[in-house]
């Protein structure tokens, strides 16, 4: 069947220019080459006075992107609004940050119907439409109002919390009930998928069945699908930007010394400030480690006019600076921090450049850096991963060292065990999780939730005898039982 990756916003695949964000870094080998149409955001807004909805196409690999301007009148409410000051805070739990207003829900609601009218151009017969991440959590729903009764799944890329935190998000009874009308549910974790399920039956009283919703819109398909990497590519890329300069330039700069890396967007989920504090509390009780480890921390700001991301950016700035002045000295930095992007070919090179990865988020739903920080190792000469054990990573990445994110002791402990670790336990480990990283493919992630879709629409379609279903029943069916070409 023809396949439809809907996403709030696209990446274009360039290896020279820096990657938005793991969604975007993951869905890109996906629609390259399996003939996919991703579409998604421009980025402009425009008014509400034209016919359709304008987009732009242009070729990706086997597939194609195809970008919308979404409405100037609800943009703001649906984006910054509801989507990333109530939605984001709530699926990380972090529910004293939710702020958010009944026109935010309403805009937020628009948008999804907005989107779902758009996509209507692009459906061709047998196709399937495959949502991404808690932007179009309704966007199922407004398809099936539209009368779309192609396979349509979704899949959620942050955490799923329990049932007394996404209680605090306003309208979560009506948003959730819309989300049963897809036919299927992915998560990163099984924790996740049971979160959504205990809310499903204990607050909206709904039947479950073998991980089966059974609501108004049918049956509705909960599954875990832990997201991957290329990690071939990604370990490909980091053998040859070794010469790019910025890498050079690193390595050079080094004295010696070993180089811990943390790759973030800039947000509270992250755990930046701990991580941090973990730094300055391993030099300050650790002396001996000051010049012999020091931090490049690589953070580019994002949703810069949501007030709880520009106190996050101030916040951590003055505490990388108070680092540096009670640790640095006149030919030493500390901790280096950059507020800009890379291209994910010249973050390879400076993962393998470092010989400790620091990815400790207070909350992640799987945690690609993790994953491509592994992949770029030298087999000869790997680093070691240290790890929050709250992130979705950890299931899969359990060599690692895991640790939890609010210990600022026992990061640092972490850390220092991580810098002194000999090569023949570095080696155990790095293999480890290498075997884990080829068995669980990007490619293998999507094949498996294609396969998972078409498998619940056939279960869908054999509910009621054929002959007592309506014509569009027949064309459900065939739908189902199609080829999805994939690779």
């Amino acid at each position: 069947m023809n396949l439809i990756v809907v996403s709030n916003r696209v990446a274009r695949g360039k290896p020279n220019e820096p990657m938005t964000g793991g969604l975007a870094a993951a869905l890109l080998p996906v629609v390259e080459h399996s003939g996919a149409i991703w579409v998604g955001s421009s980025g402009r807004v425009r008014d509400g006075h034209q016919k359709e909805p304008f987009a732009e196409i242009e070729a990706l690999g086997t597939g194609a992107i195809a970008t919308l301007d979404l409405p100037a009148a609800h943009y703001g409410g649906y984006y910054e609004g509801f989507a990333n000051s109530a939605l984001w805070p709530a699926l990380h739990s972090r529910s004293d940050l939710i702020r958010v207003s009944r026109e935010d829900y309403v805009s937020y609601r628009e948008v999804n119907a907005f989107m779902a009218r758009a996509l209507l151009r692009f459906r061709k017969p047998k196709t399937a439409f495959w949502v991404q991440d808690y932007h179009f959590l309704a966007l199922g729903a407004e398809l099936r109002e539209l009368g779309v009764d192609d396979p349509i799944g979704f899949f959620l890329h942050t955490p799923w919390p329990v049932a007394a935190v996404i209680q605090g998000v306003p309208n979560h009874r009506e948003l959730i009930t819309a989300m049963l009308a897809y036919d299927l549910l992915g998560f990163q974790t099984e924790e996740d998928r049971q979160n959504f399920l205990g809310y499903v039956g204990g607050e909206l009283g709904l039947a479950i069945e073998d991980g089966i919703a059974i609501s108004q819109h049918g049956r509705t398909r909960c599954e875990v699908f832990p997201i991957g990497i290329d990690a071939e590519k990604f370990a490909a890329y980091a053998a040859k930007s070794a010469s790019h300069p910025d890498v050079s330039r690193l390595r050079r700069s080094l004295n010696g010394e070993r180089l811990a890396i943390g790759v973030d967007r800039l947000d509270y989920s992250k755990g930046l400030v701990n991580r941090i504090s973990a730094f300055d509390r391993l030099w300050t009780e650790h002396p001996q480690f000051a010049r012999s480890i020091s931090l490049l921390q690589i953070a580019n700001p994002s949703r810069g006019g949501i007030e709880a991301y520009g106190n996050l950016q101030n916040e951590v700035a003055r505490l990388v600076s108070d680092v540096n002045g009670r640790h640095g000295e006149v030919d030493w930095t500390p901790i280096r921090y950059l507020n800009k992007g890379f291209s994910q070919a010249v973050l390879a090179g400076l993962y393998r450049a470092a010989q400790i990865g620091v990815v400790t988020p207070l909350h992640d739903g799987m945690n690609l850096v993790a994953k491509e920080y592994v992949a770029a190792q030298n087999p000869a000469d790997p680093g070691v991963l240290v790890l929050s054990k709250f992130a979705g990573a950890a299931n899969e990445l359990d060599a690692a060292l895991l640790v939890n994110p609010h210990d600022i002791d026992g990061m640092a402990r972490a850390i220092a065990i991580a810098a002194a670790m000999p090569l023949t336990e570095r080696k155990m480990r790095w293999d480890a999780m290498m075997k884990k990283l080829r068995g669980h493919t990007i490619q293998q992630w999507s094949a498996d939730f294609v396969a998972g879709l078409e498998k619940c629409r056939t279960e869908k379609a054999a509910v009621a005898p054929l002959a007592a279903q309506p014509p569009q029943a027949l064309r459900w069916l065939r739908s189902a039982i199609s080829g999805v070409r994939l690779i």
